[in-house]
């Protein structure tokens, strides 16, 4: 992030200090209290949370919705100011478009139960992870409109990543399938499966990823090491989108059908589109890609270079600035079939891409802000999504931090997550804290109850190099 450099008053750094740095919930009266509860840090011990920096005569202003590290889902306005909440919302939040549900405004998903797939089958290759149960819509004052998962196969949703409202009603589910697949070395596999389920809550439609392994762009060598492979979750599937309208349907490009599904394997670097009539994979992007080139990767348009570990790929909606172009985080995380070789000191990265020339023909990193490449980094989770006025709403996922960027890149508003996720580590018991985000969202205010009130303040932050905190003595 590059340094905002602007004079303000000695009475606006008192506001500011007093405004985000107490809100941190200690005060200098507790200093034991405080000491014990930074040695469980390893990152940087005091920093504000919170909404830290915004103009909104640059930002595109709206609500956001996420989950936090407690569990509750949370929308609040720009200000950071919470608006509305939905308790016991277990790991995320999705926000359901009301034109999708007869205009009914404030209704979300979330996971309504969890089971401990500790020492079962549930989950293969892995030792401590919950698996959902029952995953619903719930409405503004928090009942549940509709759920899945009592007639789920096996009775449990085994939901992960993702879920989308349909036009038709239906939803469609990304989640696991454990199962043994012929030619694999794993005897059971964490497969990724797709169901489309009825406002009853019964399976119409399924589609199976290891039914499709020969369409998703593999040479033969890197299928042997897919089959090959330790890691029971062999693709982990992280995101699944409806295609939506867009010009290169209308322009009879059949592959970009607007009830077909995006998706993309962050351990298998590819990003493709299921037709959903037929269940075949019509148009992927990877697995294989240019090499990241030092003298290449800012230069745009360019061919599409090495993507690794991505995360929230979707095609951004007709009316919005480069509606039809695909949006992704390239998280640039460790992945792929050999591993990508990545950058020793590289960044993430968020990518427009020509889906049909494959050309980035925009992208953000941490250059944009003045940083270094580094300066902009989350290898796992993390999201990027493509706003009205032509601004990029992004989530630095492992740092829990949302902010906003203009298309040259400037920083218009910027939010750190104060809810993060306490607990212990399991090797030594000391304390731990993680305020990790998985996926921020953009909400647009009127997708909330007519009269949901919201506050759009300049938040001006100090000079950096006078933001100090006070010796106690």
């Amino acid at each position: 992030m590059s340094l905002i450099k602007i004079r303000i008053s000695a009475k606006q750094k008192i506001d500011y200090l007093a405004n985000n740095i107490f809100n941190m919930k200690f005060t200098f009266c507790a200093v034991a209290l405080l000491t014990s509860a930074l040695a469980a840090h390893a990152g940087p011990s005091v920093y504000p949370t919170g909404t830290t920096f915004y103009d909104p005569a640059k930002a595109y202003s709206s609500f956001v919705l996420f989950t936090g590290g407690d569990n509750v889902a949370r929308l609040i306005d720009l200000n950071g100011n919470t608006v509305h909440e939905w308790k016991d919302a277990a790991a995320h939040s999705t926000f359901i478009n009301p034109n999708l549900i007869g205009g009914k405004r404030g209704h979300v998903f979330v996971t309504l139960s969890t089971v401990d797939g500790r020492g079962t089958d549930l989950i293969p290759g892995r030792v401590a992870a919950t698996v959902a149960q029952t995953i619903g819509e719930l409405d503004w004052d928090g009942k549940t409109v509709w759920s899945f998962g009592e007639k789920a196969p096996g009775g449990l949703a085994q939901q992960h990543h993702d879920w989308a409202r349909l036009p038709n009603g239906n939803t469609v589910v990304l989640a696991n399938l454990v199962h043994a697949v012929a030619g694999f070395k794993q005897p059971q596999l964490l497969d990724d499966v797709v169901y489309e389920v009825n406002p009853k809550g019964e399976v119409v439609w399924t589609w199976v990823a290891s039914d499709h392994l020969e369409e998703f762009g593999f040479t033969a060598d890197q299928l042997k090491l897919v089959r090959e492979s330790d890691e029971a979750d062999y693709l982990h599937v992280n995101n699944l989108k409806v295609v939506g309208q867009n010009r290169w349907y209308s322009a009879g490009d059949k592959r970009f059908h607007p009830d077909n599904l995006l998706f993309d394997a962050r351990n298998a670097n590819f990003i493709a589109i299921i037709d959903r009539k037929t269940s075949k994979v019509v148009w992927t992007l990877g697995p294989n890609y240019a090499p990241i080139t030092n003298a290449q990767r800012r230069k745009v348009p360019r061919a599409v270079d090495q993507i690794s570990g991505q995360h929230d790929a979707q095609i951004i909606p007709e009316g919005l600035p480069g509606a039809g172009n695909l949006l992704v985080f390239d998280n640039q995380g460790q992945a792929g079939y050999p591993p990508a070789v990545l950058p020793t000191t590289g960044g993430s990265r968020v990518l427009e891409i020509d889906p049909i020339k494959k050309e980035v023909v925009w992208q953000y990193s941490g250059e944009d802000s003045g940083g270094p490449a580094w300066s902009f980094r989350s290898t796992h989770i993390s999201a990027a999504r493509r706003l009205p006025n032509g601004n990029t709403f992004i989530d630095e996922g492992q740092s829990g931090r949302l902010f906003q960027v203009t298309h040259e890149g400037e920083i218009v508003w910027e939010y750190v997550n104060p809810y993060g996720r306490a607990g212990k580590d399991p090797l030594n018991g000391r304390p731990s804290y993680n305020r990790q985000l998985y996926r921020g969202q953009p909400v647009p205010y009127d997708w909330a109850p007519a009269g949901t009130t919201h506050s759009e303040k300049a938040v001006i932050p100090p000079e950096l190099n006078q933001f100090h905190l006070s010796s106690t003595q």
